[in-house]
This record gives C-alpha cells, sequence and structure tokens, in this order.
C-alpha cells in the first residue's frame, strides 16, 4: 500500500507543519553553524556529528537530528490521515483489454572480451573457476540451438538448415559443418562463438577468418555474437572466396534451456542485411545521410541481392561520434506500411500528420559536418536487429 504523490503535494497540513517546525530548528541550525564557523543549509547539515567536533557543537547537533525527526513524524502521520493510497503489485496480471503503448526498457553494457577457447590461453589462476563454472557449456548451448534453428535472414522461407554440424578443435572456431543451397550444392561451413558477456570485435573476425582459410578451407564463416563492434561489418569483407557472416543472437539464448523450450526456436540466429547509405555534402558545408536500401544475404543460394527499405523500421544519427557512446541526434522511421495509422488505430488518438510526416523518412535533414570527423549510422529492423556504420565525412572547419 503505497500513498499517492498527487494527494501529498494537495496537503495543505504538510506546509502548515513545517512552518511551526521551522521555528523551532532555525536558532538551533543558526547556533550550529556559529560553533562550527559554518554556513550550512538545512540540506547540507551532516547526519553524524564530527569526531573533532566540541562538546556543545556535538550536543546542538544531537538536538538538531532530534527536532528533524519529530518534524518528519508529525508529517508522516498527516499523510496517513490525508492522502489517497493505492496497492502496488510486484508481479501484476495481464489485462488483455488494455492498450501497451511501449513495453519495458533495459540498458545493456557489453565488455569487448572474448571467450578462451583452451586451456594454455587461460591463465593458472581462472583455470579452477572455469571448471567449477562448467566452461564451455555455454558453447554447447549454442551449437544444439544452432543445429536445430539455422540461420535466418529478413525473408520467411530463405533460412540456412544445417545437414551436419559438429564440434570443431579449434582456437577461433568451434563448429563446422554442411550444408545445401538450393541448387543441390554442397557448401562447408565453420561457427565462430563470440563471447557469452561481451561485443564480438574485428579482431575475432580477423583471427576466425584466418583461421577458417587454413588448410581444407571452409566457404562460409559464420560468427556468432550477442552484439558487433560496428567495424565488424568492414573487416567481414576482406576475405575474398571466404564468406564472413555475422549473425546476430537472440537473448533469449542466455534465458537458459528451460525457458527457451517455451520461446521455441524462432529467429534465434539473424543474419542482418547491410544497410545501403548515400552520404551527400550540400552547400555551406553540411550533409545529408539517405538510407537507399539494404544488401541482403540469402543462404540457400550464397547471393546477396538488393533490397527495399521495407525491411528497415528506424534509423538513427550520431552526427558526431567519438567511437566510444552512440548518442541519437536524428531519429527516423520507415517500412512498408505507415506504422503511425496503426499506432492512431491503437491509440485511439488524433496524431499531427505534420509532425510524423517528417519523422517518416529516408533522408535526413541537413547537419554539420562533426567535430571529430566521423558519423555513425544505425540502422533496426523490425526483428529488432540492428547494425552500426561508422563514416569519415571530414571535420568541421575551426
Amino acid at each position: 500500500m503505497a500513498s499517492t504523490l498527487k494527494s501529498i503535494a494537495n496537503n495543505p497540513e504538510i506546509d502548515t507543519i513545517h512552518a511551526k517546525w521551522k521555528e523551532k530548528l532555525e536558532p538551533v541550525r543558526d547556533k550550529l553553524n556559529t560553533l562550527l564557523k559554518k554556513s550550512w543549509e538545512e540540506w547540507e547539515i551532516p547526519s553524524e556529528a564530527d569526531e573533532a567536533w566540541s562538546k556543545e557543537a556535538k550536543k546542538c547537533h544531537q538536538r538538531w537530528c532530534d527536532l528533524r525527526r519529530a518534524r518528519q513524524g508529525e508529517i508522516d502521520r498527516a499523510v496517513a490521515r490525508e492522502a489517497d493510497s493505492e496497492i502496488l503489485y510486484d508481479q501484476p496480471y495481464e489485462d488483455k483489454k488494455r492498450i501497451r503503448v511501449a513495453g519495458p526498457f533495459t540498458v545493456e553494457s557489453l565488455s569487448p572480451h572474448r571467450v578462451l577457447s583452451t586451456d594454455e590461453e587461460i591463465p593458472a589462476s581462472e583455470k579452477e573457476a572455469r571448471k567449477s563454472a562448467g566452461a564451455g557449456q555455454f558453447e554447447t548451448m549454442i551449437l544444439e540451438n544452432l543445429k536445430k534453428a539455422g540461420i535466418q535472414n529478413t525473408i520467411k522461407n530463405e533460412r540456412l538448415h544445417f545437414d551436419r554440424l559438429e564440434t570443431y578443435a579449434g582456437t577461433w572456431i568451434q563448429a563446422e559443418g554442411e550444408y545445401t543451397e538450393k541448387d543441390g550444392t554442397s557448401r562447408r561451413v565453420a561457427v565462430s562463438i563470440g563471447p557469452e558477456h561481451g561485443t564480438v570485435g574485428p579482431e575475432l573476425v580477423k583471427e576466425a577468418a584466418k583461421e577458417a582459410v587454413k588448410g581444407v578451407g571452409f566457404d562460409l564463416l559464420i560468427v556468432c555474437g550477442f552484439a558487433f563492434d560496428p567495424h565488424v561489418s568492414e573487416e567481414a569483407k576482406r576475405y575474398g572466396q571466404l564468406t564472413v557472416l555475422p549473425a546476430r543472437m537472440n537473448a533469449d539464448l542466455s534465458m537458459g534451456d528451460e525457458l527457451l523450450k517455451k520461446t521455441g526456436a524462432g529467429n534465434l540466429f539473424m543474419i542482418f542485411a547491410e544497410p545501403d547509405l548515400k552520404i551527400k555534402k550540400i552547400k555551406g558545408g553540411q550533409i545529408t545521410v539517405e538510407v537507399k536500401g539494404v544488401d541482403v544475404y540469402d543462404p540457400t543460394t550464397g547471393q546477396i541481392r538488393s533490397h527495399s527499405t521495407d525491411d528497415i523500421a528506424c534509423w538513427f544519427i550520431d552526427t558526431d561520434y567519438n567511437e566510444e557512446s552512440f548518442f541519437v541526434h536524428h531519429a527516423y522511421f520507415t517500412g512498408a506500411e505507415r506504422p503511425y495509422d496503426k499506432l492512431k488505430r491503437a491509440l485511439r488518438a488524433e496524431i499531427d500528420e505534420a509532425a510524423w510526416s517528417s519523422l517518416y523518412t529516408t533522408k535526413s535533414r541537413p547537419f554539420d559536418l562533426p567535430t571529430t570527423g566521423k558519423i555513425a549510422v544505425k540502422v533496426i529492423n523490425h526483428y529488432g536487429d540492428e547494425v552500426l556504420k561508422v563514416y569519415e565525412v571530414g571535420k568541421r572547419p575551426t
């Protein structure tokens, strides 16, 4: 049971109580400031006396604290008498008749650490900890689900199904297998699994690709990760005949097998299309960014084809990227169907068409060159998968 903020704020008795106790508290505060040669306001007085204070100052401070507690007690009783209250639930039930405007928000931070593959690479001090924690269980769980779910892109019927997928005793590659393309061609595939609690960086992609082209070699390298460094997409293009595919792992994979059984195979591993962006400099030293479409990789044919912006749900621009944090300076929303029409119907409310139209676009508003010389563009599809691309566009003149 909790009192509502509105009823507390509108309770006139609180002001009366505060004024009454101020007449008692102010003389004590003035005396304490005089003894300590301070100019403390009420909220600056510490809750505990310092050992170096004089006996008289400590006695004055104790008097101050007693009066504060007495005032607060009277305020609490007044709130209990007058304030409206409501019951708060930590596990609310679902009401299908209610309209949810937005779901819960989370803030996640991923550290750029990879999982060590062999005992030789692991410091001696960490070996026992890894044994007790069941090292390797994460990779095993990922491979079991990967074999079952396959790899999906944004097109419904274009899923890569493995004919065979087995563990591989590599340093950067954890599995190898085969799949068959639509024309019947059999392809060899290697799988590198990123860290359980971290970001896949270009170094991991580089080392896994080097390992994949050694010996017999593979046709395809799939790099699985929960999150990817912005430079991974550029690193993935550098290996000639070897196709390198970053595959984003669904966060559901971190829930454990029991909960995964309830969610099903679904889209646990997604290949996100590469956005086709055009950056144009205009008069006045400003630039614009335009999303032309996306390049979709078809895992069933091994081909990359151009696709429209229909698969893009929204895209954001950091107009002065510092290579550490992404700040949304511009936000735009796209998609095959106008999402605001659905929002208007769902909320049963009027939407400012002019305001929404300025956001429903594939071309940004003009903005100045960055002081860092770089901008970053984040594109998110309808599945919630995202890709971040960084561009050097030149620094703003000083």
